[in-house]
């Protein structure tokens, strides 16, 4: 099943999205796809809707905003694929590394404005966890019971500000709009192999990024395990797992975004994204 909300920002409203990739208004269902929605439970019933009988969204260019609303932690792992640690010239980590993002998530076709005098700006398609029941202390083998689905994220950052002012990641990757989420969560129930999914990112018709979650170096039992000694984890909390290699910073000399650029991005099955890159003053 893949939920979405659709709409103008701050005014988006849920959806499901059918077998032709229409999307079916679930109002009748609940008014938005909070937290609550992302329960076992809550997604049994919207699985049993007779979704021929809901209202289908005829604006074909309608914006898609997060699938999620009030997404709360959004907690990032970072040097998680093996051949992303390897083009920045550094170990593979012995345990997650963890950081935030600070900003609020957005859409998924949103417009990317980068931080004035950016210098650095740099992209990272990564697969997103959404949160669907809480806890602290999960074991690996229980970790699964806690995911209500997955979905693309974009983790932008302005590397200036990540690693030439301090050294701190997180105020690299919060700026306004450094958080595309979507198009939509797809229910764990329909992701046979999270594990073996192909993973890419484009900038201008070129591709970059070009990998596969199976060479994340810790999976998504682990990651969810692992976060939950630190965190209490609670539904709609978002984990982003980590980029493969092909990053701006990565390339050799690095590349890194400008207005005008164009960034797609996807994961098989769970949908892909399209942002373009202006200046702050536009």
């Amino acid at each position: 099943m893949k939920l979405a909300r659709y709409g103008a920002a701050g005014a988006e409203r849920p959806a499901l999205v059918d077998g032709n990739g229409k999307l079916r208004d679930i109002s009748i269902f609940a008014p938005d796809i909070l937290p609550e929605v992302l329960s076992d439970e809550s997604l049994k019933a919207l699985a049993e809707l007779d979704i021929d009988r809901l209202p289908v969204v005829d604006d074909a260019n309608v914006r898609l905003g997060p699938p999620v609303s009030s997404i709360g932690k959004i907690i990032c792992i970072g040097l998680n694929y093996t051949d992303h640690a390897a083009e920045v010239g550094l170990p593979l980590p012995k345990e997650p590394t963890i950081f935030m993002k600070g900003c609020r998530p957005s859409g998924s076709t949103d417009l990317v404005r980068l931080p004035r005098q950016s210098e650095k700006g740099d992209w990272e398609v990564e697969l997103g966890i959404i949160i669907g029941k809480g806890g602290l202390y999960i074991s690996p083998e229980d970790a699964l019971a806690h995911v209500a689905g997955y979905c693309v994220v974009n983790d932008l950052s302005e590397r200036s500000y990540q690693m030439d002012r301090g050294g701190q990641w997180t105020k690299g990757k919060s700026f306004p709009g450094f958080a595309p989420v979507g198009p939509w969560l797809v229910t764990k129930d329909e992701v046979e192999n999270v594990g073996e999914l192909p993973i890419w990112l484009e900038v201008n018709g070129h591709r970059y990024q070009d990998g596969n979650t199976s060479n994340l170096v810790f999976g998504v039992r682990e990651i969810v395990s692992y976060v939950s000694n630190f965190y209490a984890l609670e539904p709609g909390d978002l984990i982003a797992t980590g980029t493969p290699a092909g990053v701006g910073l990565g390339q050799k000399p690095p590349v890194f975004l400008r207005p005008g650029d164009v960034v797609t991005l996807g994961i098989d099955g769970l949908g892909a994204q399209r942002q373009e890159i202006v200046a702050w003053e536009a």
